[in-house]
């Protein structure tokens, strides 16, 4: 472990956030080492021996052990560490010594894959849109839908303003019957409720949605509300 290093890289490996968002949280005050505010991006800490503080909180390095975690999360709870009205979060189904932050976001009433982290660098790489790290959705839709409207998700739809990047979009399955579509939909941007809002903008009420896959990495095998750690090898290929 460095003796000195720069405050922000200390905030990020810590698991606060990213170094970029890092920087941001120096710059507005949030952070206090020895019971000082810095507002100095230069500023170096000790990990060893100085008490770093965000939001009245001591931040520490755990012994510098970054954990990665998959969820598969099921309907019903938030993705925000706290929830103003009471909600259960999905950290309630986590269990671990490590103090980690979900790696962007999946509304209450969407199941699936997220992860789960203590490591900064690795919630930028995957949320920030330049990394083009793809998502995966199993949609289900009301109404059979149409070839051109399958066209159109996958060159891009205006979802209010903001039109969407190309997505690779699959038809798995159309219910005539039940009046009802099933989708497969990879994305690599990550707009809130983005996947809802481009069914919405072809005219289809989104009736189920699941997030299937990260980054290729599946969540079939681990039953709804359950949890693994990610492997070696899944973690280098989304860092590296």
């Amino acid at each position: 472990m460095e003796e000195n290093m720069r405050l922000q890289k200390f905030l990020a490996e810590a698991g606060v956030t990213s170094r970029r968002k890092a920087e941001q949280l120096i710059l507005d005050g949030k952070i206090k080492v020895n019971g000082v505010v810095i507002k100095e991006l230069g500023t170096k800490v000790n990990p060893n021996k100085d008490v770093i503080l965000y939001n009245e909180k001591e931040v520490s390095l755990e012994n510098n052990k970054y954990v990665y975690i998959l969820l598969n999360k099921p309907i019903g709870y938030v993705t925000t560490l706290k929830d103003q009205f009471g909600r259960d979060s999905i950290i309630d189904l986590v269990k671990v010594k490590q103090r980690v932050v979900p790696v962007g976001r999946l509304d209450m009433y969407t199941s699936g894959a997220i992860i789960l982290t203590n490591d900064g660098d690795f919630v930028y790489k995957v949320t920030h849109p330049k990394h083009e790290i793809e998502k995966t959705y199993t949609v289900t839709i009301k109404g059979i839908i149409k070839k051109e409207e399958v066209e159109n998700l996958r060159a891009g739809v205006d979802i209010g303003g903001y039109v969407t990047k190309p997505a690779k979009v699959k038809i798995l399955k159309t219910d005539e019957e039940k009046n009802q579509s099933r989708l497969e939909i990879t994305i690599h941007e990550g707009k809130n409720r983005q996947v809802r809002k481009m069914c919405e903008s072809i005219k289809h009420k989104v009736l189920a949605l699941h997030r299937s896959k990260i980054a290729g990495i599946e969540v079939k095998d681990i039953p709804l509300g359950k949890w693994r750690y990610l492997k070696k090898e899944e973690i280098s290929k989304i860092l590296y």
